[in-house]
């Protein structure tokens, strides 16, 4: 890959581990599909943060949400019979997650309570919800990934609007994943993760999307999963199956 800037590399230390007492090496019916059918303990992913500095993260494969101290303590602090990915919160001790198994789900944090939010569209069941985001007028985007890829690209993108609509906005994603808006919430940005790319989209004044395209392009087997923006406006984008594995940081200087 040629960069005109070549980046600052800046090796990571590990802040902590999942316990012991957490693990289980096993198949599931996730993993299989998802991971060539070894055996896992779990499958981190979703982190958020909440007003005291405790981090959440999902655990995909066994249907659990951790909450993780500053001090790198666990706790468990809900599970259930689903496959959750990404999450937002939407409330002090509410979370709103993307659960491949079961549409999207809000998360008591006080007592471990899970009920639906939609878990379909016009009767018909989503492909596997993968990843979130929400717009200051309280929308909800969220992309529906399932197996899609460049085999079969029809990946989706929904608004869930504040009055309970759901809107159909993209539908031929290869793998739609992470997923962002601008700051100023004129654009929405995609990670399609089989294309290898990131999509970017225009927000139109009635809502829709127009000239959806390319915004960066990446190499390797696998590409972009998941990134955010910072204060910046700097894009963080993990990155799976290439040679520079790890965390990548690009300034959009004309992300306009």
């Amino acid at each position: 890959m040629f960069l005109m800037n070549p980046p600052t590399v800046r090796q990571a230390q590990r802040f902590t581990s999942l316990p012991d007492r957490y693990r289980k090496r096993r198949s599931t019916e996730w993993s299989n599909a998802n991971q060539g059918g070894r055996e896992i303990d779990s499958f981190l992913e979703g982190p958020v943060v909440d007003d005291d500095g405790n981090l959440y993260v999902t655990d995909i494969p066994n249907g659990r949400i951790f909450r993780i101290d500053a001090k790198g303590e666990w706790d468990m602090v809900a599970e259930w019979e689903g496959e959750p990915n990404g999450m937002k919160f939407i409330g002090p001790l509410a979370l709103l997650v993307t659960d491949y198994r079961n549409g999207l789900v809000e998360v008591d944090l006080r007592t471990g309570t899970v009920r639906p939010h939609v878990s379909r569209r016009n009767t018909e069941s989503f492909k596997g919800v993968n990843d979130l985001t929400l717009d200051s007028r309280g929308n909800v985007y969220f992309t529906d990934q399932g197996q899609t890829g460049l085999h079969d690209p029809t990946g989706r993108v929904y608004r869930l609007t504040r009055e309970g609509r759901l809107e159909l906005l993209l539908s031929n994603i290869p793998s739609p994943n992470g997923i962002v808006l601008s700051p100023d919430e004129r654009f929405l940005f995609v990670a399609a993760t089989r294309g290898n790319c990131v999509w970017r989209m225009p927000l139109l004044a009635d809502g829709s999307v127009s000239k959806a395209g390319q915004f960066f392009t990446s190499y390797g087997p696998v590409g972009r999963t998941d990134w955010r923006w910072t204060r910046l406006a700097a894009c963080w984008l993990p990155t799976r199956g290439s040679p520079t594995c790890g965390c990548s940081i690009i300034a959009p200087s004309r992300w306009r």
